[in-house]
Protein backbone atom coordinates (compact mmCIF):
# COMPACT_ATOMS: atom_id res chain seq x y z
CA UNK A 1 0.00 0.00 0.00
CA UNK A 2 1.28 3.47 -0.88
CA UNK A 3 0.23 6.29 1.42
CA UNK A 4 0.95 9.86 0.34
CA UNK A 5 0.37 13.06 2.28
CA UNK A 6 0.56 16.60 0.93
CA UNK A 7 0.44 19.36 3.53
CA UNK A 8 -0.23 22.91 2.38
CA UNK A 9 -1.10 26.25 3.94
CA UNK A 10 0.18 27.33 7.31
CA UNK A 11 1.76 30.67 8.12
CA UNK A 12 4.57 30.34 5.54
CA UNK A 13 2.45 28.58 2.91
CA UNK A 14 5.16 25.98 2.23
CA UNK A 15 3.96 22.70 0.76
CA UNK A 16 5.38 19.45 2.12
CA UNK A 17 5.02 15.99 0.55
CA UNK A 18 5.85 12.56 1.91
CA UNK A 19 5.09 8.96 0.99
CA UNK A 20 5.30 5.61 2.75
CA UNK A 21 5.17 2.21 1.06
CA UNK A 22 3.89 -0.34 3.57
CA UNK A 23 4.48 -3.45 1.46
CA UNK A 24 7.67 -4.56 3.27
CA UNK A 25 6.88 -3.18 6.71
CA UNK A 26 6.24 -5.52 9.64
CA UNK A 27 3.75 -2.97 11.03
CA UNK A 28 1.77 -2.79 7.76
CA UNK A 29 -1.55 -3.85 9.38
CA UNK A 30 -1.38 -0.82 11.70
CA UNK A 31 -0.77 1.49 8.73
CA UNK A 32 -3.62 -0.11 6.76
CA UNK A 33 -6.08 0.32 9.62
CA UNK A 34 -5.09 3.98 10.09
CA UNK A 35 -5.35 4.61 6.36
CA UNK A 36 -8.82 3.06 6.17
CA UNK A 37 -10.08 5.19 9.07
CA UNK A 38 -8.48 8.35 7.69
CA UNK A 39 -10.03 7.84 4.26
CA UNK A 40 -13.45 7.11 5.73
CA UNK A 41 -13.49 10.46 7.55
CA UNK A 42 -12.09 12.58 4.69
CA UNK A 43 -13.83 14.49 1.92
CA UNK A 44 -13.30 13.39 -1.64
CA UNK A 45 -14.11 16.85 -3.02
CA UNK A 46 -11.20 18.51 -4.81
CA UNK A 47 -11.67 21.61 -2.69
CA UNK A 48 -10.43 20.95 0.84
CA UNK A 49 -12.80 21.63 3.72
CA UNK A 50 -12.56 25.03 5.34
CA UNK A 51 -9.98 25.29 8.05
CA UNK A 52 -8.61 28.09 10.15
CA UNK A 53 -6.45 31.03 9.17
CA UNK A 54 -2.82 29.93 8.83
CA UNK A 55 -3.86 26.31 9.47
CA UNK A 56 -2.76 23.35 7.40
CA UNK A 57 -4.81 21.53 4.77
CA UNK A 58 -4.01 17.95 3.84
CA UNK A 59 -4.44 15.69 0.86
CA UNK A 60 -4.20 12.01 1.76
CA UNK A 61 -3.86 9.49 -1.07
CA UNK A 62 -3.95 5.76 -0.45
CA UNK A 63 -3.45 3.53 -3.49
CA UNK A 64 -4.98 6.13 -5.81
CA UNK A 65 -7.92 7.21 -3.62
CA UNK A 66 -7.61 10.80 -2.41
CA UNK A 67 -9.41 12.64 0.38
CA UNK A 68 -8.98 16.13 1.79
CA UNK A 69 -9.05 17.39 5.36
CA UNK A 70 -7.96 20.49 7.27
CA UNK A 71 -7.12 21.68 10.75
CA UNK A 72 -8.85 21.85 13.18
CA UNK A 73 -11.26 19.26 11.77
CA UNK A 74 -8.87 16.29 11.69
CA UNK A 75 -9.96 13.03 13.25
CA UNK A 76 -7.47 11.22 15.50
CA UNK A 77 -6.74 8.57 12.84
CA UNK A 78 -6.10 11.33 10.25
CA UNK A 79 -3.84 13.21 12.65
CA UNK A 80 -1.86 10.07 13.50
CA UNK A 81 -1.53 8.93 9.88
CA UNK A 82 -0.43 12.38 8.71
CA UNK A 83 2.11 12.62 11.50
CA UNK A 84 3.54 9.17 10.75
CA UNK A 85 3.78 9.71 7.00
CA UNK A 86 5.39 13.15 7.33
CA UNK A 87 7.83 11.78 9.89
CA UNK A 88 8.81 8.54 8.14
CA UNK A 89 8.07 9.27 4.49
CA UNK A 90 10.68 10.24 1.97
Amino acid sequence: MRIQVVRSGGFAGIERRAEVDTSARPDAPVWHALAAEALAAGRSARVPPGGIADGFSYEITVDGRTVHCAEPHLTEPQRELISRVLKEGA
